[in-house]
């Protein structure tokens, strides 16, 4: 358990306060992580990098869409995240680096 007399504590605690409410601003508080989600889509599927609110590409195919996402997430060493029809994640494929 911390020690609340120390002033790493209190640092630490400060820190993790500012974070909270800069997130609730919608400000980001971490590095993107350039994850492409291969994601349902009316005119098939689409390929859309996490927190974009553009599409990257529309695809007629799901396989055509996860090949796009698979090139893009290689160069950047992310994650490809498929959702199926429903729209909920199915499975996630790592090109991390580390």
């Amino acid at each position: 358990m911390a020690d609340i007399r120390t002033s790493s504590f209190w640092t630490n605690l400060l820190q993790k306060i500012i974070k909270i409410i800069l997130k609730n601003m919608g400000v980001r508080t971490s590095k993107p992580t350039h994850n492409q989600h291969v994601v349902p889509h009316e005119e098939g599927w689409a390929v859309k990098g996490a927190g974009n609110e553009r599409y990257t590409g529309v695809y007629n195919y799901q396989r055509d869409a996860l090949d796009r996402a698979k090139e893009i997430a290689k160069n950047y060493g992310s994650t490809v995240i498929i959702h199926g029809e429903d729209g909920k994640v199915r499975d996630s494929i790592s090109y991390r680096k580390d």
